[in-house]
């Protein structure tokens, strides 16, 4: 969905302004923090949120708009729909799709509709920055290409070298567990009750949990008792997607 008509412009191509993301999502709590992680990418800025198709399409009429951070999962319309029909209408931003499905008949679609990049929830700041780092750099190629290599090297651009590491120390399955653990305690575990309960050390717990709280995907409070220092009591944020790499 390339270009520059109907409801999107010409932001941050080659002009110096920002890229306009619009941010189409329907967790009211992830699509916060969508435009949070865009506003903290620079180049980018966040011009809006919606968390249905149709409030998608209100918000391109009223401001250009240059890349959609696309649910597909939407209440009204699934993304792959939405973004067809914006295409059909002469919208033409381009599309990074946010999604928790795994199927590869969808990714192979949404390239036909301009979808430039996939990112799977739950994902980090770290992640869609790179994504976000990467378009920017795609969109700025400009000039007419040499030949084949150049033109290799523009899309490839686009490619993320895989996805983003957990910090050193830490692996999926293990955060996997943590986060299991801690989503079903709606109370909140401590470290040492998180440590008990997947089979580790109380260390290693504090470490998962930390990871989890710098996501967003849990919060911390102190709990006091009779004596001695109070403890931190961890709880799943409410809305946070499960999953690996958060």
């Amino acid at each position: 969905m390339t270009g520059g008509t109907g409801g999107t412009g010409e932001a941050g191509r080659g002009t110096g302004r920002p890229i306009r993301v619009l941010v189409v999502e329907d967790d009211p709590v992830a699509a916060d923090a969508h435009v949070m992680y865009v506003g903290r990418v620079p180049g980018f800025t966040a011009v809006g949120k919606a968390h249905t198709g149709a409030e998608a399409r209100r918000a391109l009429e009223r401001e250009p708009v240059d890349l959609l951070l696309l649910d597909l999962h939407l209440p009204d319309v699934h993304g792959l729909q939405l973004a067809r029909s914006l295409r059909a209408a002469g919208y033409h931003a381009d599309v990074i799709a946010v999604t928790s499905a795994r199927d590869l008949t969808v990714v192979r679609e949404g390239v036909s509709l301009g979808v430039v990049q996939y990112v799977l929830k739950p994902f980090t700041f770290a992640t869609l920055r790179d994504r976000l780092v990467r378009y920017a750099e795609f969109r700025a190629s400009a000039g007419e290409a040499s030949g084949q290599d150049e033109v290799d090297r523009a899309l490839a651009t686009l490619r993320a070298p895989g996805p983003a590491a957990l910090p050193k120390g830490l692996s999926g399955p293990t955060l996997e567990r943590v986060t299991g653990v801690l989503r079903r305690c709606e109370e909140g575990l401590t470290a040492a009750g998180v440590a008990e309960a997947v089979g580790i050390s109380r260390i290693t717990a504090r470490r998962y949990l930390e990871h989890l709280v710098d996501a967003g995907r849990a919060g911390r409070s102190p709990q006091y008792g009779q004596v001695g220092r109070p403890e931190l009591v961890y709880r799943w944020v409410r809305g946070a997607p499960p999953g690996r790499g958060v």
